[in-house]
């Protein structure tokens, strides 16, 4: 936005002003007799209307903010729309979404990531798992409403899933026995639920909404250092990832993020810059150097989006167990360059559309399918019961089909 600067008015050419009673005009002109004092100030009432002084950006500014403040005093709830400039000129965040850093320490611009934090923690939890069989494992969660639930992630919980508990610490660390409402593997998300818990529920973006480059923060446990802050940017959008416990492997149309996620983070929010949460931090990736097991955050994150993880979580709610979508074939995981159906199941949906073995399945609603992978996670983002289409190879030759998704319970 550019910014001009007004200064007093001048006449263009810097040349003759009105003669007032009593001043003349310069000698060069003729004389000139000016009507009665009266009758002249008369006149140029009904001829000028004085312009009001140029505003600032400061005065703008200042009327916008005491307008705002007089609304909300008043009561009237009405919204005032301001684009300003900050001291480098520059346009301030859009302040749509809920107001954050509002009425905290005056040192937190709202909109910077210290007020993302300030408005997220008191909603962020630990959670310290211990199984049945001696194993334990720690991570991260949120509030998601005022009955106490809050969502993680299924690998973080899976140990106490057949026996064990489930400690969940507040940001005011305060410990509470957490009970496990439902898991789904397939997601790798989980509910439990605290009673009482003394912790503001978050609020909710839209995953679908996010852009490549736009700014993030995530929030956890990482290595078990709870109220955890970092941020960077939404990576990229739609990846295929696999993640999850021992014999539980899960799907994930994952965003990618550089924030720094390390093991512990699993479970915490990742919010945009108006502190809404528009996923759940899930995996991450890591190279191993010389010595095995070395990992750590390389800045490849990966979050499942909100947007899936919602209409999960509240089948999770209502009966504790999540359905997902399947086509009732089986894909080489080996494969690449597509999936290849390696079994078509009686019956099943691919069946009654005509899939066989050997089918190589290159594109599902038109996105290109390059592996298994890829095809069971942009299928799981669809809902039970809704079509595809998928384009597929059969002995060279291109084909397609329209399938009918099938549903599965986990």
């Amino acid at each position: 936005m550019t910014q001009r600067s007004f200064g007093r008015p001048e006449p263009l050419d810097g040349g003759f002003r009105p003669a007032y009673p009593g001043q003349a005009w310069p000698t060069q002109r003729p004389a000139y007799t000016p009507p009665p004092p009266l009758d002249w100030h008369q006149q140029q009432a009904r001829a000028y209307t004085p312009a009001p002084p140029p505003k600032n950006n400061r005065t703008i500014l200042i009327a916008a903010i005491v307008a705002l403040i007089v609304g909300l005093i008043a009561g009237t709830g009405a919204a005032v729309s301001v684009v300003a400039l900050d001291n480098n000129n520059g346009p301030v965040d859009d302040p749509s979404g809920p107001a954050i850093g509002v009425g905290a320490d005056p040192k937190i611009r709202s909109g910077s990531v210290s007020a993302v934090a300030a408005t997220l923690l008191p909603s962020v939890v630990q959670l310290k798992v211990d199984g049945a069989d001696n194993s334990s494992a720690t991570g991260s969660g949120f509030a998601i409403d005022n009955a106490g639930h809050i969502l993680t992630n299924n690998h973080v919980v899976a140990a106490a899933a057949k026996g064990g508990s489930i400690q969940v610490v507040t940001q005011k660390g305060k410990s509470s026995t957490a009970r496990l409402v439902g898991r789904s593997p397939a997601y790798d998300l989980a509910v439990v639920q605290v009673v009482g818990l003394d912790a503001p529920s978050v609020q909710f973006g839209q995953s679908e909404l996010a852009v490549v480059g736009q700014d993030v923060v995530a929030i956890g446990s990482p290595l078990g250092l709870a109220g955890t802050v970092t941020s960077g940017i939404v990576s990229a959008k739609n990846r295929p990832v696999t993640a999850g416990g021992e014999g539980e492997i899960s799907y994930i149309n994952a965003l990618q993020t550089d924030a720094a996620i390390n093991p512990g983070n699993s479970g915490g929010p990742l919010v945009d810059m108006n502190a809404r949460v528009i996923g759940i931090n899930s995996a991450i990736a890591t190279v191993r150097g010389a010595e095995e097991g070395t990992s750590g955050s390389i800045g490849l994150g990966f979050a499942i989006p909100i947007d899936q993880a919602r209409r999960t979580a509240q089948q999770l709610i209502e009966s504790g167990k999540a359905s997902y979508p399947v086509i009732g074939a089986n894909v080489d995981m080996q494969f690449e360059g597509g999936a290849r159906v390696s079994e078509v199941n009686a019956g099943s949906p691919a069946a009654r559309a005509g899939l066989r073995t050997g089918d190589v399945i290159t594109k599902i609603n038109g996105l290109v399918v390059e592996s298994a992978e890829a095809l069971i996670v942009a299928i799981r983002t669809h809902r039970p019961g809704e079509n595809v289409r998928l384009e597929f190879e059969r002995g060279g030759k291109p084909r397609q089909v329209t399938v009918a998704l099938g549903q599965q319970t986990g």
